[in-house]
């Protein structure tokens, strides 16, 4: 009987050896949601109100907000519940549920910022024919394709958990349950497990930064043939938003993914920060980001929130 191998349900610890600081964690990471929630909020409220705002580039962002409220969202609050001492339990079900969600949007989000990129491309390489290439059509099924990629690539780590038995080993050290997490706590060889998180990582993230890094290459030969000398600083302000996102969303997910997989001598304590960091630090920062540095969101976000606006 296979499903008798599994547990009933998966106990989450938090931060192992940081037990008598979990209050004082949570207080931040409480903070970083609640302002996570706002800002993607206001951002995505924004852009659909304002019809000066529906381009391409907007719209992506539009898609990177509902990515990050939804990766907080899947995440915080069962980590949250942890330190508050609500509820310590998940079921299996709802573990493999959650660690799905989780990986699905972050898959996704990566191809959004890979779109991003090709878009900021295209307007400054090709502005003729930017409105031709990347019209609403295209834009909109470049949304479906990042979730259909995202599921076929996620969709199988569902059978791998399902697959080894557990022995009743139903304690984690994590917050939340993420895959390889998951995968540690079965009583059989998890090398599939390992080998297909590398896999699934490079097909997804690693490609997409790849993919990344050659378009600003490419942008980069562009900007030095421009004929203006100001044209150039004027551009690259353009994609100073778009290079602080991807940083902030690729340095703590790739260390995370590295250090869980191949870093044995890393401090669990070390792991489980470093895998909290990039499903909360992004969705704080990147509204706060492109408001900041996009003068049309800054302007019709404040008109948006001033009283009677």
């Amino acid at each position: 009987n296979v499903s008798g191998s599994h547990p009933t349900f998966f106990v989450l610890v938090g931060i192992p050896g940081m037990e008598k600081f979990h209050t004082w964690i949570s207080i931040p990471v409480c903070t970083m949601y609640c302002t996570a929630l706002l800002g993607n909020s206001v951002l995505l409220v924004t852009i659909v109100k304002e019809r000066s705002l529906h381009e391409p580039m907007y719209i992506f962002l539009c898609m990177l907000a509902v990515c990050d409220l939804l990766l907080s969202t899947a995440t915080v609050p069962k980590t949250l519940s942890v330190p508050w001492s609500l509820s310590t339990q998940i079921s299996f079900s709802g573990c493999l549920a959650q660690m799905f969600s989780i990986y699905f949007i972050f898959v996704a989000e990566s191809a959004v910022l890979m779109a991003m990129a090709f878009d900021r491309y295209i307007a400054i390489c090709d502005p003729l024919r930017y409105t031709a290439v990347l019209t609403r059509s295209v834009v909109g099924k470049v949304g479906v394709a990042a979730l259909i990629r995202s599921f076929c690539i996620m969709f199988p780590a569902i059978f791998l958990l399902k697959r080894p038995p557990f022995c009743g080993r139903n304690v984690m050290p994590h917050t939340y349950c993420e895959h390889i997490g998951v995968a540690r706590l079965a009583c059989a060889d998890i090398s599939v497990n390992i080998w297909y998180g590398v896999a699934a990582g490079f097909l997804a993230a690693g490609l997409d930064a790849v993919s990344i890094a050659i378009s600003y290459v490419l942008l980069s030969r562009c900007l030095w043939r421009l004929p203006s000398p100001r044209a150039s600083p004027k551009a690259l302000h353009t994609c100073g938003s778009h290079l602080c996102v991807i940083a902030v969303f690729y340095t703590p997910a790739f260390f995370s993914f590295l250090a869980h997989r191949f870093g044995q001598h890393v401090p669990r304590h070390v792991l489980i920060s470093l895998a909290n960091l990039y499903v909360v630090v992004p969705p704080v920062l990147n509204p706060i980001i492109h408001g900041v540095r996009t003068r049309q969101i800054r302007e019709h976000a404040a008109h948006l929130l001033r009283p009677g606006g």
